[in-house]
């Protein structure tokens, strides 16, 4: 198969007399390199967040050396600005080499530097950097107060032996070292420090929390602003078999094939409360029967793990960031304005996408819009002075996707937070339940993304399919409720008295309901039903 080649190995090759070491200091370079040539390359790559956006220009940012023993290479951090009127930092490392037959689809320029011909690509992509960042970690100093920060945990002893990517992700490169260990590089970066080092750091060496890829290593970077920018996170790396969304998607495969399988009626399935709290031997013997007990057995090992999570980030008191706090008015403007320009946003999204719409999405749809009013007003009733429970920092963007599946175990990876929120948002502290309502959404979508997956197969029809799930859904969330809220209670951790969690649950839930109808309308409109559900079952509880 023939070699992609990408436009920039079109045009002639840049000529300087500079050595590599001195490169990033002409001028003449840095500008052919940012503009000539960047821009091209950079939208091209899977981690750039821009594509919905205009590039208006690159500038360099910020450079820094990444070095050992002579071998240099280059830290780029550049500020790409739209013509929308905002701008995004990226990390971006450099490396030259001469050989031609390397990195053939990943090289940003051709250049000749004191006449030797080569590229400049992608340091990534050398195996050569791969290493040198790893003995960086690896022999780092306690207390580094150079502008290259390399930090190492006490777990971290091994010698370098192999790299390789780990594969394709959107946001962030990971490399996997030694088949053991996951460095992994924020390609978006912000003018802080990453709230992934910062929770993965304090649950693994403060908290020695076990059920999280066990915190290594990290690499940051002292900014001309003095601010703290982190650019690589080294943890373990978790065997296992797979992330709990696909897990819960083969699961329930096998449960709405039950209803054939064994006849079961739907309309004969005993019902339950909303955010009722149950035990296993709460459940009725028909729902056991139609969706096994193990899948109940498995929800409560979730429940626990999550419970243990925000116990673990609710005990602190002497770090300030992760000190529990009680709420206020501070947060309760910054909840309600966030809240209602989202709220305003999607609504506007709904009657854009209307036509879109048939069935019981477009019912749904005109119900949301028809009670705009009594939503927003929900939103606007958050009396804080009621709320006796405490805020603390949690996941904030805890889904199934998130959570890695290991014998009958599972494992919490991945805080750095809600993708759209700016980085200060994403490390306010929230009520817990915020995290748990992330997580019930999570159920709700995968019961919903079964029925669709497998439509064609199931005899029921969909309506009945769509009964049966809610029904299913009120069960998960209850057998979860009651063994979360038992394990926080024991371990002294305020999440409020019945009436606060339930306010709290139904916000939250509101909040990612309304949030994912935005994703839905403009990328896959037929499932726009899952979110419009979701909304629907908190307005007319």
């Amino acid at each position: 198969m023939a070699k992609k080649t990408t436009k920039t190995t079109l045009q002639p090759a840049y000529n300087f007399n500079d050595p590599w070491e001195e490169l990033l200091e002409n001028k003449a370079f840095v500008k052919a390199f940012l503009s000539d040539v960047l821009e091209d390359y950079i939208i091209k790559q899977r981690w750039y967040g821009g594509k919905a956006s205009k590039l208006k220009y690159i500038e360099l940012s910020e450079y820094f050396r990444i070095q050992q023993h002579g071998e240099i290479y280059y830290g780029l951090i550049l500020e790409v600005n739209f013509v929308e009127a905002f701008y995004q930092h990226y990390f971006l490392p450099i490396a030259f080499v001469s050989d031609e037959s390397f990195a053939q689809e990943d090289r940003i320029l051709p250049i000749s530097i004191k006449d030797q011909k080569g590229f400049i690509i992608d340091a990534i992509n050398l195996e050569a950097f791969r290493k040198l960042v790893f003995e960086r970690i690896h022999t780092a100093v306690p207390n580094d107060q150079t502008k290259v920060q390399y930090h190492k945990s006490l777990l971290f002893q091994d010698a370098y032996k192999s790299s390789r990517f780990m594969g394709l992700e959107q946001s962030n490169t990971s490399i996997v070292y030694n088949e053991n260990y996951v460095l992994k590089f924020f390609r978006r970066i912000y003018a802080n420090k990453n709230p992934d080092y910062e929770m993965s750091r304090f649950l693994s060496e403060k908290k020695n929390f076990k059920n999280t890829p066990a915190y290594l290593g990290s690499i940051n970077l002292v900014d001309s602003d003095k601010e703290n920018i982190t650019i690589g996170l080294m943890q373990e790396m978790v065997p296992n078999e797979g992330d709990a969304w696909d897990y819960m998607l083969k699961e329930l495969h096998k449960v709405f094939s039950n209803l054939e399988a064994k006849k079961i009626n739907t309309q004969q399935l005993p019902d339950t409360e909303l955010f009722e709290r149950l035990d296993i031997r709460d459940v009725p013997p028909q729902i056991i029967d139609w969706v096994g007990l193990n899948l109940f057995l498995k929800i409560q090992t979730l429940a626990k793990r999550t419970a243990e999570m925000h116990i673990a980030l609710g005990s602190e008191f002497e770090e300030t960031a992760f000190t529990p706090t009680h709420f206020n008015g501070d947060y309760t403007v910054w909840l309600k304005n966030r809240l209602l320009y989202q709220f305003q946003n999607r609504l506007n999204t709904v009657e854009n996408n209307l036509h879109k719409l048939d069935g019981l999405a477009l019912t749904l749809a005109q119900e949301f819009l028809d009670k705009k009013n009594s939503i927003r007003k929900r939103f606007v009733n958050f009396d804080w002075t009621k709320l006796k429970g405490e805020r603390i920092r949690v996941h904030g963007d805890y889904h199934l996707g998130q959570i890695l599946v290991k014998d009958d175990d599972f494992y919490i990876l991945d805080f750095e937070g809600e993708p759209e929120s700016t980085i200060r948002d994403r490390k306010v502290k929230q009520p817990p339940l915020k995290d748990v309502a992330g997580l019930f959404r999570s159920f709700h979508y995968a019961i919903y993304a079964t029925i669709f997956n497998h439509n064609d197969e199931y005899k029921h029809s969909q309506d009945d399919l769509f009964e049966a799930g809610e029904l299913l859904y009120k069960y998960f969330i209850g057998v979860f409720l009651k063994t979360y809220i038992t394990k926080i209670q024991d371990a002294n951790l305020n999440i409020g008295y019945s009436q606060e969690r339930i306010f709290l649950l139904k916000y939250s839930l509101l909040e990612k309901a309304v949030y994912e109808l935005g994703y839905e309308l403009n990328s896959r409109p037929l499932w726009a039903v899952i979110p419009l559900k979701g909304i629907t079952n908190i307005i007319n509880h």
